[in-house]
């Protein structure tokens, strides 16, 4: 009778040592998530300072589109004012 029950005492201790290693793992790729997730806030942080500090760059089209135009005007006034 103990030679059937050692089969059920090997089981117990594969499947405790499979729900163990499963424990382990999982405890493992949460706190790898949890790392990540605190690495992405301070991504998202970084990209939200950029963001604020190229908020004026679409602007640098308009401005020198209007710069030339001052250049332009500029240039015509020295010519009627010289007569070149």
């Amino acid at each position: 009778m103990a030679v059937a029950l050692t089969g059920w005492y090997v089981g117990y201790v594969v499947a405790s040592a499979v729900i163990v290693v499963v424990v382990m793992l999982v405890g493992w790729i949460l706190s790898l998530a949890r790392r990540i997730g605190v690495q992405a806030q301070g991504i998202l942080a970084e990209v939200q300072e950029i963001k604020v500090n190229t908020a004026a760059v679409p602007a640098v089209g308009k401005v020198n589109d209007n710069l030339v135009l001052i250049v332009d005007h500029a240039v015509a006034a020295r010519k009627a004012l010289v007569g070149e």
